[in-house]
């Protein structure tokens, strides 16, 4: 059978080839898994390595994780991007802690559950960790699938997606799943890549319906491609005479949901209408405002153009700073906050500036 031939086939380059010394194959559970499957949703694996390790220092289980406070894992995840991970995280090992005695949960449906966790994540976590027979279907194993079978059309379409799955399990074998696992996640990650795939050392190329018609950039489908539209911010680097950084905390939902980030003026770029916005939104009294180069931070759907602007000054009344989502950022001896990449990139870059003068 193709499929028993395929797993067989699979699991043999994976002895021999694939990855086994990555962070989160050493010392296996289900924790450790589940935070790496998060880490990894669309960010490579170089970029994940340091990241796990820091977090698995300082979180090394569902207990410290459930128990700490939400600035210490979003300070963590700073540069990592798509912060709603690192909220489902905290609050998925809040659930575990109080609903499943601390245990992760080894039933696909109490795990698919948890916030943040979706079908394939779960399965990834449970075969990996527990040899449970579940299949997957991740970015990865998407493409390999896709052009395995030459099915096309974009994999996001519902009717291509249901044709993955069904693939996906027909080819999952009942035993060693946690390997076949692992080992076609790593197809797709070093050799069937997006582009310039390594075709010629696929151990299953033979029987790879898109190689053998010499098809590969045909799939998978690509997804319909439209103009992201933009939009503007004026962020504010308001500093008082310790060369500190008003910074504001966002909701805990949305765009950079819980993290901190620089007030963003509602006004335009005239020094009188910064100025009074100033006055107006935070009794501060600016005194030197300087405009720096606009930036721009691309989310999945929509451009943001950044325009930084320093003004320093002091505030009128103190009184503001009593608010729990305000703080003065101290550019010497920073907190461990969450901060938003360009506003990350911001402040170091102010704070740069502050060493060379």
């Amino acid at each position: 059978m193709l499929e028993q031939e395929f797993s067989k086939q699979l699991l043999n380059w994976h002895d021999q080839h694939g990855r086994h010394d990555l962070p989160w194959q050493q010392n296996i559970t289900p924790y450790r898994v589940w935070i790496s499957e998060i880490m990894l949703q669309q960010t490579q694996v170089a970029t994940v390595i340091p990241y796990y390790q820091r977090f698995m220092q300082q979180f090394p289980d569902i207990q410290s994780l459930a128990d700490a406070g939400i600035d210490s894992v979003l300070h963590l995840w700073t540069g990592l991007g798509y912060y709603a991970r690192a909220r489902n995280l905290h609050k998925a090992a809040q659930i575990v802690r109080d609903e499943h005695a601390g245990f992760f949960p080894d039933e696909i449906e109490q795990v698919i559950a948890l916030p943040g966790i979706g079908r394939s994540t779960a399965a990834a976590i449970l075969s990996i960790s527990g040899n449970q027979h579940h299949a997957i279907l991740d970015g990865n194993v998407k493409r390999v699938l896709s052009r395995f079978y030459a099915i096309a059309g974009w994999p996001g379409k519902k009717e291509v997606e249901n044709q993955l799955w069904r693939k996906a399990e027909q080819l999952t074998p009942d035993k060693n799943t946690g390997q076949y696992t692992q080992a076609i996640m790593d197809l797709g990650a070093t050799l069937c890549t997006r582009t310039k795939p390594r075709c010629a050392d696929c151990a299953v190329a033979i029987d790879c319906k898109a190689y053998q018609s010499d098809t590969i950039s045909d799939y998978p489908g690509k997804k319909p491609r439209k103009a992201l539209p933009e939009r503007e911010s004026i962020m504010l680097l308001l500093s008082n005479g310790n060369n500190d950084v008003i910074l504001q905390q966002r909701p805990p939902t949305g765009i950079w949901g819980g993290l901190w980030c620089l007030p963003e003026a509602d006004c335009d770029l005239r020094k009188d209408s910064l100025k009074k916005w100033c006055r107006d939104h935070f009794q501060f009294a600016p005194q030197e405002i300087q405009i720096y180069p606009e930036l721009r931070h691309t989310f999945s759907h929509f451009h943001l153009n950044i325009i930084p602007v320093h003004i320093s000054g002091d505030l009128i009344n103190n009184s503001i700073m009593d608010s729990n989502n305000m703080v003065w950022y101290n550019t010497r001896q920073p907190d461990a906050l969450g901060l938003a990449a360009p506003v990350k990139k911001l402040l170091d870059s102010y704070t740069k500036t502050l060493q060379e003068k």
